[in-house]
């Protein structure tokens, strides 16, 4: 069966925007805040049928036209010997790159640790609606990079792991590749197991300079991009933060541009290579308002998509907490009322 979502990917045309949201397996929803008393973040990410069930959530409760795959971008430290454990107060380090003398020599990358997430998304497939697309995604390297150079005592401006990286360039330079070539047997996998999206999160693209980014971080997401798209699977980048950067990417590096919501989504558009489709950029905090506030923001959207047609309708980053499911639902039942031609 066709879907919207896939469609618009592969360059058809479809009579409205795809929409999805990131984040949106949890914290919108009250039947994923239920199954969360029972169960830890970590039992419902390892055990299949629960990771299955928390996946497919926000189809059957918000109305979206794709799955996204219930994971963290933490993952690969975890699978990387980091000593991770994912507690209920948040992903916890051991200990951090930062306090390490020879990190590369504490790095010990274990592709098997990564096999209950091939688990998860053969029970997904399994139980999922024939039309709805299950999207399969990975942290890209400088993000992943910047909470194992931290450890999580900071999240808000990694101080520390920019430093860090600044100081230490050539053990940057093989922690990167160490990170790319594990997330390229990460992402080779979730194909080989049924995704057909895959979306990049770079959440952290804003903490260095764009030339820093460029020189170091950038052939990294240029080889997952290969990785991807030669197994007929389309790719989408979201370099949060990354702002004039955008210039800097082409249809060389990705099929669709997920643009944050601090850019204004005209300007991602003009600055881009029009080949690139675009993703976004609804800012999340917007579903604190109330719906006429909500509805004045959607009709700017409806200009773009009306003129925009290779266009996801998404946010510019995640749900927050304690965003209201009704507004969710709302925006949702909007997009798809809507008169887009």
């Amino acid at each position: 069966m066709n879907n919207i979502l896939l469609d618009k990917l592969k360059g058809k045309p479809t009579e409205r925007p795809p929409i999805w949201y990131m984040r949106q397996a949890g914290r919108v929803l009250p039947s994923y805040l239920k199954l969360k008393e029972r169960h830890s973040f970590w039992e419902m990410m390892k055990e299949p049928s629960l990771a299955a069930e928390v996946t497919l959530l926000p189809v059957h409760d918000l109305g979206v036209d794709a799955a996204i795959l219930f994971s963290d971008i933490l993952v690969i430290p975890y699978a990387m010997g980091m000593g991770l454990d994912f507690t209920d107060k948040g992903p916890v380090f051991e200990k951090p790159v930062k306090t390490m003398n020879n990190p590369l020599d504490k790095i010990d990358p274990d592709p098997e640790k990564l096999n209950y997430i091939y688990q998860v998304i053969n029970k997904i497939i399994t139980t999922s609606p024939s039309h709805i697309p299950l999207i399969g995604f990975s942290g890209a390297p400088l993000t992943v990079l910047s909470f194992m150079i931290q450890g999580l005592g900071s999240r808000s401006d990694f101080t520390d792991a920019v430093k860090w990286m600044f100081s230490n360039q050539e053990t940057l330079k093989k922690l990167i590749d160490a990170v790319t070539d594990l997330t390229l047997i990460y992402v080779k996998q979730q194909i080989k197991h049924g995704i057909e999206v895959f979306q990049l999160f770079e959440t952290n693209a804003g903490l260095i300079p764009n030339d820093f980014y460029k020189k170091f971080f950038l052939p990294s997401i240029k080889k997952i991009s290969a990785a991807v798209r030669e197994e007929g699977i389309p790719f989408i980048f979201f370099p949060k933060g990354i702002g004039n950067g955008y210039d800097m990417i082409n249809y060389d590096l990705c099929d669709y541009l997920s643009v944050d919501w601090e850019t204004p989504i005209e300007y991602a558009r003009k600055i881009t290579d029009n080949s690139i489709g675009l993703q976004g950029n609804l800012d999340p905090r917007i579903l604190f308002a109330d719906k006429k506030v909500i509805e004045n923001e959607l009709q700017h959207f409806l200009t773009f998509g009306r003129k925009e047609k290779n266009w996801i309708f998404n946010l510019g980053h995640g749900f927050m907490p304690g965003t209201p499911f009704e507004n969710a639902r709302f925006i949702t039942d909007w997009v798809k009322n809507q008169r887009w031609n």
